[in-house]
Parts: C-alpha cells; sequence; structure tokens
C-alpha cells in the first residue's frame, strides 16, 4: 500500500500498479490502437492514391499522430485516466494527491510515451517502472501522475472533531504554504483519535504539533488558546481555502460558518430546561407603572436536569460544538 495526502490532509491508501498490469494494458492499448490504425491507414491509401506521394507521406504522419498519439490522449482525458486496457485490468490514471487527471497530464503522458514506449518497444518505460519505487514510468514522473488499482477495498475515514465556534476564521491571516503534508496528516491522525489516548499523552502531543504548526506558520501560538484547540481550528482553516480554491470563495465563506454547509463546526447540543422560556402574559387590570409585578423563578437547581450546563456558565469553559480536548 501507498498513501497519498490530498488537500484536505487525508491520506488515501492506494495500491500502485504492477508492472505486469501495467504492461498487459498497454498491449491492449496498442493491439487496439493497431488495429484502428490499420483501419484507417487502408481507408486513406486507397482515397488518395491519385495524390503525388509528398501529399501521401503527410497524410501517413497526420494519421499517425492522430491514432496513435491523439487518440490515447483523447480517451484518457475523457474517461478521466481509464483506456480500454486499464478499464480491463481494473487500472486507473490519477494525479499524484489522488485526483483525477486533466488534458495537460495525458498529453505529458503521450507525448512522452512515444518516445518510452513506441520507439524504444516499452524498454525505456520498463526499466523506469522497475526502478521507481511506485511503479512509475518517465510519463509519469513529468506529468506528476501515478497508475493505481481500482478493484481494492476502500478505507473509512475517521471523523475530526471541529473547533469551538469563537476559534472559527481567526487563523484567516496564515501563512499555510510552508506547512508540509506530513505534518497535516500527523495533525488529523491526532485529531481523529486524541479521545483515545491518555490524557496527559494526549496534552503533550498536540503541544508538539502546535509547536511545529506554529513555527511553519511563523505566527506563535495564541495565549489562552489550548494547543487540540489550535490544531483543530488551523486544519478547518486549510480545508475552507481548499474549498475556496476549488469552487469559489462563496462556497468557502459558506463552510466557514459555525453551522453552515461542510461540516466544520456541529451545533451545541442544549438541554430543554436551558431554552428561552415564552413570555407570560400579565394583566392590564393588576398592572401598575409604579411597582411592576414581580416576576418569580424556580431555583435552578430545580430546573436543570442533571449533567446539564447552567445558563451562566461562561461560553469559554464549556465545550462547543462537540469538541472537547484532552485534559
Amino acid at each position: 500500500m501507498s498513501e497519498l495526502v490530498t488537500g484536505e490532509a487525508v491520506a488515501l491508501e492506494v495500491r500502485p500498479a504492477k508492472l505486469p498490469s501495467r504492461t498487459l494494458a498497454v498491449l491492449l492499448d496498442l493491439v487496439v490502437a493497431g488495429l484502428v490504425y490499420t483501419t484507417v491507414s487502408i481507408g486513406l491509401a486507397m482515397s488518395t492514391a491519385s495524390l503525388d506521394d509528398a501529399a501521401q507521406m503527410a497524410v501517413s504522419i497526420a494519421t499517425f499522430v492522430l491514432v496513435l498519439v491523439g487518440a490515447p490522449i483523447a480517451v484518457e482525458t475523457l474517461s478521466h485516466g481509464r483506456s480500454l486496457g486499464k478499464m480491463a485490468c481494473g487500472l486507473r490514471v490519477v494525479r499524484d494527491d489522488g485526483g483525477p487527471i486533466r488534458f495537460r497530464h495525458a498529453l505529458v503522458r503521450g507525448a512522452v510515451g512515444v518516445v518510452e514506449i513506441l520507439m524504444t518497444f516499452g524498454v525505456v518505460a520498463c526499466i523506469a517502472s522497475l526502478m521507481s519505487a511506485r511503479g512509475r514510468r518517465l510519463g509519469d514522473v513529468f506529468a506528476g501522475t501515478l497508475v493505481v488499482r481500482e478493484r481494492v477495498p476502500a478505507s473509512r475515514s475517521s471523523f475530526v472533531p471541529p473547533p469551538p465556534p469563537w476559534l472559527s476564521g481567526r487563523f484567516s491571516a496564515l501563512d499555510l504554504s510552508a506547512v508540509p503534508d506530513a505534518l497535516w496528516l500527523a495533525v488529523r491522525q491526532y485529531l481523529t483519535r486524541m479521545q483515545q489516548l491518555d490524557p496527559q499523552v494526549g496534552w503533550t502531543m498536540a503541544e508538539r504539533l502546535a509547536s511545529d504548526l506554529a513555527a511553519r506558520t511563523g505566527s506563535p501560538l495564541p495565549p489562552g488558546v489550548p494547543p487540540a484547540a489550535y490544531l483543530a481550528a488551523v486544519l478547518q482553516e486549510r480545508q475552507v481555502r481548499e474549498v475556496q480554491r476549488a469552487y469559489g470563495k462563496g462556497a468557502g465563506a459558506v463552510a466557514a460558518r459555525p453551522n453552515g454547509v461542510g461540516g466544520f463546526v456541529a451545533p451545541t447540543p442544549v438541554s430543554a430546561s436551558a431554552s428561552p422560556t415564552a413570555p407570560t402574559p400579565v394583566n392590564p387590570s393588576a398592572a401598575s407603572p409604579t411597582a411592576p409585578a414581580p416576576v418569580t423563578s424556580a431555583p435552578a437547581s430545580s430546573q436543570a436536569e442533571p449533567g446539564a450546563v447552567p445558563r451562566d456558565t461562561p461560553s469559554s469553559d464549556r465545550p462547543a460544538g462537540g469538541f472537547a480536548p484532552p485534559a
């Protein structure tokens, strides 16, 4: 298994395709392309028999480029990395971060593939694939792609607890470009497992990760902010920026709201006893302009349920949105 880290700091466990399966997929693609090229060449030769030798040579070169180079590029672009041979073998071409390839990725792979596959009969591609840790040929290295197997069980991602609402959007000015993917992955793994750790061990790990993250961003850890809450807030800021980059600033603004779409911050549960009470109707005849009617209320201990948070508890002392950092 190999891990690809996405923009949301999610580690994808993928299985890179081995050389035998890739060779079989390339052979199937070459057989199909060869049949199409032979059929088209015979038809063009019969239709251009009246032309001179230079025109026939130009038509032959154009046919070679369009059928053996252009067609595979178009198929990989439209199918997002799945040619006929790769579909038969259960393979797919993806980017280094696990996303689908685009036209520029398929163009680079096809252009380099002419040299390392067609002109050298696949010798260069085989040597490069054997020397690569993930079985990549030169076209994959230059294009930033990877051929993976699709027919593997998908792993379930763990839930990342959201930060407290009072920290949402507080770190929007941080420079996150210098934070490596390995540190993002470590932060995400800690947040998903911090409730399973010993409190002292979890606090120590949170302080170490927060110090590393603060050193990478160039901004010190704000005073009074728990390290785990700081990690969750900065990770949320990265996710918001990824959403803005993919769908626009409007989507990022919705994702940054405490109760907005995106699931970053869950609503705070409120007990029935803490809900606002409806106004009590006042009898006009009993009301006096100088002496307002006294309002009697039951003691807080009699209204609150066992385990409920009192209304006069400061918001900074109670967990918001289900986020409970280790003690």
